[in-house]
């Protein structure tokens, strides 16, 4: 499947606390950098015509209004953990001024969680201004969502089925820790690579800085970025001094275009 141009926006790179974390007095949470402050992982995807997110973090809204985003086309799920799905209801503003329900893209435990989390979108008895959506579930199937070709990746969080996704050269996977060796082969010839790097740290279900830039480096691709990150990890200023040629931590609001220079590194 064919790949249009994609112009990609990170809407939060940090992992489900945060940075700053809440009542933490720790150099990073304290760090007036830009770069160090950091929303709950998601990215928004433009096509020429289509306008997707990676999951709806509990700070959708203000991701939303800082992105600008006033048209959105459907959302993609990875796993159903809280800091993924949280902000699910705030899909009604979208509603109310597109006129149509948003179309919701995830597995089926996603679906299950979001009927527990969200149990009044579901019902038969609705009561105005909720949110109203239309179910997609999804396998390891490609698909399509508008123009935009879909790629499931199947990788593994501890022992949850988490969905990473190809879009033509540009891959993005968040919250793993394993990915066994057929689907790595789907993430193959990728020519850039968004994957989570929590600490440095060993973790019991992601990927730390050295797996993850092993990772990149087995699959040999050429550009990545590291996101869902935690306070553990360092200042961004050091962390970056340390990384191989290729490799940087993401940030929030970081804006680039596949079929510009920019999206090399």
């Amino acid at each position: 499947m064919q790949c249009p141009p994609l112009t990609i926006t990170f809407l939060g790179t940090g992992t489900s606390s945060g940075v700053p974390m809440i009542a933490c007095d720790c150099e990073v949470c304290k760090s007036s950098n830009e770069k160090d402050k950091r929303l709950r992982s998601s990215i928004l995807i433009e096509s020429p015509t289509t306008t997707l997110v990676i999951d709806t973090t509990p700070d959708f809204r203000t991701q939303m209004l800082r992105a600008n985003v006033k048209k959105l086309d459907a959302v993609l799920f990875t796993h159903p953990h809280k800091d993924h799905v949280a902000g699910m209801d705030d899909v009604k503003a979208y509603n109310y001024f597109m006129q149509k329900p948003m179309e919701i893209y995830c597995n089926e435990i996603t679906q299950q969680a979001l009927m527990r989390e969200f149990p009044y979108v579901f019902t038969e008895q609705k009561y105005p201004g909720i949110p109203e959506i239309n179910i997609n579930t999804i396998d390891q199937s490609p698909f399509m969502i508008g123009d935009i070709p879909v790629i499931p990746i199947l990788v593994w969080h501890l022992k949850m089925p988490v969905f990473g996704y190809r879009f033509g050269d540009f891959t993005y996977i968040t919250d793993a820790n394993r990915i066994e060796e057929e689907e790595k082969n789907k993430i193959k010839g990728s020519k850039l690579l968004v994957l989570n790097a929590l600490r440095k740290e060993k973790h019991i279900s992601h990927f730390t800085l050295e797996e993850s830039i092993q990772l990149i480096q087995e699959l040999k691709i050429p550009n990545a970025y590291l996101t869902h990150i935690s306070h553990q990890l360092g200042l961004t200023s050091n962390i970056s001094k340390e990384l191989p040629t290729g490799i940087e931590l993401g940030w929030d609001t970081l804006k680039f275009s596949t079929n510009s220079p920019a999206f090399c590194l």
